[in-house]
């Protein structure tokens, strides 16, 4: 398998492994008092930052060295749009891990074809041929969803990302369909009035799924470094999650975007080297310029609270 030289930036992500391997699943603990006022406190930085939605607001996050967690309705179903391709990236991964499947394999993008109607998969075509990985890099980077397709069809379609995702222990997050047919069905439910189940993720199923990559649970090493070195690349979503860090923050994310859907998930370094794996979903009527501007506030508090490192004796007791 042939794997390109990884970015500064990807190298910097990976550079502070985990420091126990934890199981997929994000694990609730009973943190020691300063954790919990801590938790308390950029709780409650956040939730006044999202009162001011009118529509529906799903945050995750979590400290994944140091420990602590906020959760904001992290068990409501929430659209992904494209972020779901995240998963999908880790699927043909794990498929690389077990020989099936090479990044210099050839496959073509599926492109939507003419005919289909709602109710029913959109109909694909086969459109330019080339290495899944330019796929993943497009799909990822640009969130091209021709090339995203062209990856669920190289892995046997969405049933084998939902028994991937399955298998790695991620509870609350599934694909119902390519992207060409998320696209086309889109706007045909309002998401801040109807909770839309289909191609959905919970706020605490992606912190899973983000903190099962980041601490090796679910691919190698090698795959987890190109799935990061990928997303650290992202160039969509300027101003979300990117505008609200300090400038030279490493980190690997994601973005979607559907009518009325603005999403951005993703892996913070903290200047101490802790990551910070956060989720933040949005459907509400305010359009995506202003759940832009919430996002990159939101990821600001939670990034400002979580730098602030516990004492030693503190986190170490929080580990136990």
């Amino acid at each position: 398998m042939r794997i390109r030289k990884l970015s500064l930036a990807a190298l910097a992500l990976a550079a502070f492994p985990a420091l126990v391997i934890t199981s997929p699943q994000v694990q609730s603990r009973a943190p020691a008092t300063m954790q919990d006022q801590r938790d308390l406190a950029i709780q409650q930085s956040v939730e006044a930052i999202v009162a001011h939605s009118r529509g529906r607001v799903g945050i995750a996050a979590a400290d994944l060295d140091g420990g602590g967690q906020v959760l904001i309705n992290g068990d409501m179903p929430f659209p992904m749009a494209s972020t779901a391709k995240v998963a999908v990236a880790a699927t043909y991964l794990s498929g690389v891990e077990q020989g099936r499947l090479r990044l210099d394999q050839p496959f073509p993008m599926m492109m939507m074809a003419p005919g289909g109607a709602r109710g029913s998969p959109a109909p694909l075509r086969a459109g330019p041929v080339m290495a899944a990985q330019q796929l993943m890099e497009l799909s990822i980077t640009r969130s091209n969803n021709n090339a995203t397709d062209g990856l669920i069809t190289a892995v046997g379609g969405v049933n084998v990302v939902n028994a991937w995702l399955t298998r790695s222990g991620i509870i609350g997050q599934h694909l119902d369909s390519t992207m060409a047919t998320l696209v086309r069905d889109d706007g045909r439910y309002n998401p801040v009035t109807t909770i839309d189940t289909r191609t959905a993720s919970t706020p605490r199923a992606m912190l899973s799924l983000l903190s099962a990559i980041d601490r090796g649970g679910v691919l190698s090493p090698q795959s987890r470094a190109v799935l990061l070195d990928t997303m650290t690349r992202t160039s969509t979503g300027k101003n979300r999650m990117r505008a609200g860090l300090p400038d030279g923050t490493v980190f690997a994310h994601k973005t979607g975007t559907l009518a009325g859907v603005t999403d951005d998930v993703g892996i913070i370094r903290l200047p101490d080297g802790r990551h910070l794996a956060l989720a933040i979903f949005i459907a509400g009527p305010e359009g995506h310029t202003s759940h832009a501007i919430m996002i990159a506030e939101v990821t600001r508090a939670l990034y400002d609270g979580y730098a602030q490192a516990l004492p030693h004796t503190e986190m170490s007791d929080s580990r136990r």
